[in-house]
């Protein structure tokens, strides 16, 4: 198939999950024989109005990454509609300038910042459009939206629901959420997928990092935002040296959260006993979970749970909270160690139980590697999503004008500052 994805994020540019996720599968269906165009950003850390296009062929894959059209306005919340109208933008021009040499198959967008170009190519070429739902402004703030913004991103997102052609989501909890958020019954649950480890993983790659910590050794990574946790585990601390008096955390990443942590650990006085690494190459990130005693993975929004996936693959126990679709991985606490999403003393009694009954601990660790290379390999994972493609496209023989439905002002029903639509838990 030709195949055409819209991600505003791409190895390197990469915020989160999401440009993992659409490189792994884009690369693994040119492993396949598709082929695969992406287009994206250029990156936050260029300036939009003086880019360059950048054309390149990653993994066998064309990438082109597009520098937004105007209203050149800052990526924050204050401007963050008119930035991604730029984007957009650009993304529009460039994939439907591709149709005169080159025309998808099929066009995959992923989350709501690529809907509209979604809708506008589709429509204009005679394409179906598959979405992917990587995770909800609601979910996100607890089935809260809070403030403006939050309502304007969640009427794009149903929207994008309405329009698309088939809507994909990564986890039995997501297909729940984007059922009950959007009115909607149709979703494929197909999950994320993890790259097996290099065979030799670098031994002394994370010694600048291990030597000097105490044991157990404790590890978080990931984006430091709200929704990822990571104040769960320091709060945890205090309950879990009482126990465990060497124990000691690293926290590996970086985001807007990162002073607000570093306070919370002095805070709490632990701060001695625990280090922010920031952002670590993958290497060095690998051997220092690894290394690690347990990680944890404390999230109170988590649409699938890749870092523990991550951990799980390299056989470093695991300990969780049962937010979302990390609740699916721990199959009832046969993969891992679990607590209550934003319970400290649960997540200090549950690494506490982790280490100190080391044999169970291993089972655990085992059953879980043992899934995650059964279930979550790439290749079958990217031929259901290939299979969608094709069973979308059997259904979809007409595009144009009025060919997908028109959507009233259904999103007056969450007007109310802080209606809830859901609750998460």
């Amino acid at each position: 198939m030709h195949i055409c994805h819209l991600s505003w994020e791409f190895p390197p540019v990469v915020y989160g999950g999401l440009g993992r996720h659409v490189h792994a599968v884009a690369t693994q269906q040119a492993r396949d024989g598709h082929d695969v165009t992406v287009i994206s950003h250029v990156g936050l850390s260029v300036d939009d109005a003086t880019a360059e296009e950048i054309r390149e062929v990653v993994e066998g894959v064309r990438v082109i990454r597009v520098a937004r059209d105007a209203p050149f306005v800052p990526f924050d919340a204050e401007t963050l509609m008119g930035w991604v109208s730029g984007l957009e933008s650009a993304m529009t021009r460039r994939a439907l300038h591709l149709d005169r040499t080159w025309k998808p198959d099929v066009v995959h967008a992923h989350d709501w910042l690529t809907a509209r170009a979604a809708a506008t190519v589709t429509e204009e070429i005679g394409v179906p459009w598959v979405h992917t739902i990587h995770a909800t402004e609601a979910g996100r703030h607890q089935g809260w939206l809070p403030n403006g913004l939050s309502r304007t991103i969640h009427s794009v997102e149903q929207w994008s629901v309405d329009h698309a052609d088939r809507i994909l989501v990564c986890s039995r909890h997501m297909k729940w959420e984007v059922e009950r958020l959007f009115g909607m019954s149709d979703v494929a649950v197909i999950p994320n997928g993890i790259d097996s480890p290099p065979p030799l993983v670098d031994t002394t790659a994370a010694a600048s990092i291990v030597t000097q910590q105490g044991r157990p050794l404790i590890v978080h990574t990931g984006r430091l935002e709200w929704e990822k946790g990571a104040h769960t585990v320091i709060e945890a601390m205090p309950f879990i040296r009482r126990a465990l008096p060497d124990a000691h955390l690293v926290v590996a990443g970086r985001g807007s959260q990162q002073e607000a942590l570093k306070e919370l650990a002095h805070d709490k006085d632990v701060a001695p006993r625990v280090d922010f690494t920031g952002w670590l190459p993958d290497a060095q990130l690998r051997a220092l979970v690894r290394d690690a005693d347990v990680a944890v993975v404390p999230s109170i929004y988590e649409p699938f749970g890749i870092v523990a996936l991550e951990a799980a693959v390299l056989g470093t126990p695991v300990v969780t909270s049962r937010a979302g679709g990390l609740a699916e991985f721990l199959d009832n606490d046969r993969h891992g160690w679990s607590f209550d999403a934003g319970n400290a003393r649960e997540l200090a009694n549950a690494v506490i139980s982790c280490v100190n009954d080391a044999q169970e601990s291993r089972a655990r660790a085992d059953r879980a590697q043992s899934h995650v290379l059964a279930e979550h390999g790439w290749a079958p994972i990217t031929e259901r999503i290939v299979d969608e493609y094709r069973a979308t496209q059997a259904k979809v023989t007409t595009r144009g004008s009025g060919a997908r439905k028109a959507v009233g002002a259904w999103v007056d029903d969450v007007e109310i500052n802080g209606n809830l639509l859901f609750d998460v838990q």
